[in-house]
């Protein structure tokens, strides 16, 4: 009669198999303000914004780090171990575009990131009263800084500006407007407005333009010219004559 046969099974696999598939469940990872991944966090220009950190799954005091960029954010002794908060004060212009990350101290591969995304209407600069000879070429420069990025447009006199093919042009990026006037005249003199529009505000600069006579040009290499050959004939004078003087003295 056939006798059945049983696989043999180890006596210490299953609780293996049981304590592996306890370590992946619980295992060890962060979050900053209740995020588990990198995240952007958009805010406007305020008195301050709190990020917190916090160890998940940890059976042990973990030692957390903070950093802005490139750089270590030093922490208290008392704000480093499983949870860490900093906190930053003022917010603003600079703060944009900024990453700050969380690591855990032993194992900088634990980390999680949030990018700062600050919002502010436009602020505008810029050199107000501009010199210019006629017929030089000038650029004026509104250097506009706003997020998100706004729209720009030019003003002459309180006019729209009309521009003119080979004698405006306009460049625009996120943080600079310019007006190119090639080969200014008389007629382009006056004041320009930079007039910034976002959704979060407006706001203008004034530029006066001063457009002045041509100066003439002085004939520098004639008169150079001139020098030398008079200084060359007195010099071949001289020579010819010094016969003469050597009597007188």
């Amino acid at each position: 009669m056939a006798q059945r046969r049983s696989l043999a099974v180890p006596y210490g696999a299953p609780v293996l198999a049981v304590s592996f598939l306890a370590c992946v469940a619980t295992a060890l990872e962060l979050s900053v303000n209740n995020h588990a991944a990198d995240f952007t966090l958009s805010t406007g220009l305020s008195p301050a914004i709190s990020l917190s950190c916090l160890v998940h799954n940890s059976s042990q005091a973990e030692e957390l780090l903070w950093y802005r960029g490139d750089g270590q954010v030093d922490l208290k002794d008392g704000n480093k171990v499983n949870i860490s908060n900093i906190c930053i004060s003022p917010v603003n212009e600079s703060d944009n575009g900024v990453t700050f990350t969380c690591r855990l101290a032993r194992d900088k591969s634990v980390q999680v990131s949030v990018i700062l995304d600050v919002q502010f209407p436009p602020q505008l600069s810029g050199e107000e009263t501009l010199h210019v000879e006629e017929e030089k070429d000038v650029t004026l420069t509104c250097n506009s800084k706003s997020n998100p990025q706004a729209q720009s447009t030019w003003l002459k006199d309180n006019q729209s500006l009309t521009l003119q093919q080979s004698h405006h042009e306009v460049y625009q990026t996120s943080e600079v407007c310019q007006l190119s006037i090639r080969k200014v005249q008389k007629s382009d003199n006056g004041t320009y407005t930079c007039m910034v529009e976002s959704r979060l505000g407006n706001g203008t600069r004034d530029f006066h333009l001063i457009v002045e006579d041509k100066k003439p040009v002085f004939p520098k290499e004639a008169v150079i010219a001139a020098v030398v050959v008079v200084t060359i004939t007195v010099l071949f004078g001289i020579v010819a004559r010094k016969d003469k003087f050597f009597k007188v003295w």
